[in-house]
């Protein structure tokens, strides 16, 4: 096969497609965040907390670069799909193993981070060849740094728990700073922006479907849980709380002002990468608090059972306002209200019982979800500014 038969015919005015095996890609690593989340309940302190939020910030950068592979991949082409299944296989026993990755199979997890971002940078500088030089010379750039990386990953599964920590914290700053300077290395130079442009329609429509997907997941694996017990008045009101927050939260993104990420071609880079981590995050956490409110409806509210019912909820907040205010210029009110109420009910957590507590959770995001809709209708979308227009032209990767 030519190696220019596996690359997208990039389009110069509407969004390239989002073919069905992205989203089946972006199922394993869906499946990945409810494997955060188990992980987060095998330890819920802060050593606990800080090790998931590492696995997942690199469990996220896997996935921001693969998506960003398959925008320059015919996914329609034989040899990129079996790319793609290969990455999915590898993807899929990185998630099996994440729980363990700060013990037993912290080898195994290191292995399999270092293989989907080498895998897939690889097969993609194969594919550009010569016919785009300028590509291909940073792809070359991020393959070397991607390298160095993966000598701190490695180390990192070879050390004790506190150095792995530190070695896998480096590997990530390196992984995500790397952006920032172009992926400079000496003697091939630094990427300059102009030379790659990415359409931010597309990258914008993987992370709504992901958010989606990942929600699903989410309601998937509190039913599971669900299915194992004997139904009472208070399970199924522990269970009805989890869904109407999953509903709520996906109703909150769902907002138009999202939508307007692909119209700006840098402001939906910069949300793939950055500004879904918190949103994706709240996803993880508030599943945490699922399990838990189902597990321990009645009863005193604890630490570790506050912490997820309120962190997850302010996370998913803090970066819808985030993407919002950057595409819709604008900084929603309604999101302001939802910390407000957030905060409130955290002053009155110790009078009520995780039932309760969980109620109320769902009760302020409902209020979000319909102040926000009711502000859509009041107010009509801004017309593109032209900072919008002009960030559709080649610009930074993120």
């Amino acid at each position: 096969m030519n190696r220019r038969d596996v690359l997208r015919e990039q389009s110069t005015g509407g969004a390239t497609k989002l073919a069905p095996i992205e989203l089946l890609f972006d199922l394993v690593f869906a499946f990945a965040t409810m494997q955060l989340a188990q992980a987060l309940l095998g330890r819920l302190d802060e050593v606990g907390a800080i090790e998931t939020a590492i696995l997942f910030v690199a469990v996220w950068w896997v996935w921001v670069c693969s998506g960003f592979a398959t925008h320059w991949l015919d996914p329609a082409r034989s040899a990129v799909r079996l790319m793609l299944f290969g990455l999915m296989g590898i993807g899929l026993l990185m998630s099996w193993v994440l729980p363990h990755a700060f013990g037993a199979e912290g080898l195994l997890f290191a292995g399999c981070c270092v293989a989907l971002q080498l895998g897939g940078t690889l097969f993609l500088l194969w594919a550009l060849g010569k016919d785009h030089p300028q590509l291909t010379r940073h792809f070359r750039r991020m393959t070397v740094w991607f390298s160095v990386s993966a000598l701190l990953w490695i180390a990192g599964a070879r050390a004790e728990p506190d150095d792995r920590l530190l070695l896998w914290s480096i590997a990530i700053a390196i992984e995500y700073g790397a952006v920032w300077i172009g992926y400079a290395v000496p003697g091939l130079g630094r990427s300059p922006s102009r030379h790659w442009a990415i359409e931010g329609e597309h990258l914008a429509e993987r992370c709504a479907h992901f958010v989606t997907i990942a929600l699903g997941v989410a309601i998937l694996a509190t039913g599971s849980s669900a299915a194992g017990m004997t139904p009472t008045p208070t399970s199924v009101a522990a269970l009805a709380v989890t869904f109407i927050g999953c509903a709520t939260l996906w109703w909150i993104h769902a907002h138009p002002g999202t939508g307007r990420a692909a119209g700006a071609g840098r402001a939906a880079r910069r949300s793939m990468a950055y500004v879904h981590l918190p949103i994706v995050g709240g996803i993880v956490v508030w599943a945490v608090a699922g399990e838990l409110l189902l597990k321990q409806p009645a009863g005193p509210v604890d630490l570790p059972l506050l912490m997820p019912m309120l962190g997850g909820p302010t996370l998913f907040l803090l970066g819808n306002l985030w993407l919002k205010t950057l595409t819709a210029h604008r900084t929603p009110l309604a999101h302001l209200v939802g910390f407000a109420l957030l905060a409130a009910i955290a002053v009155v957590s110790p009078n009520l019982e995780p039932l309760g507590v969980g109620a109320a959770v769902a009760g302020a995001l409902v209020i979000v979800a319909g102040w926000q809709t009711m502000s859509q209708r009041r107010t009509p979308a801004p017309l593109p500014t032209e900072v919008d227009r002009r960030s559709s032209l080649p610009a930074k990767m993120w």
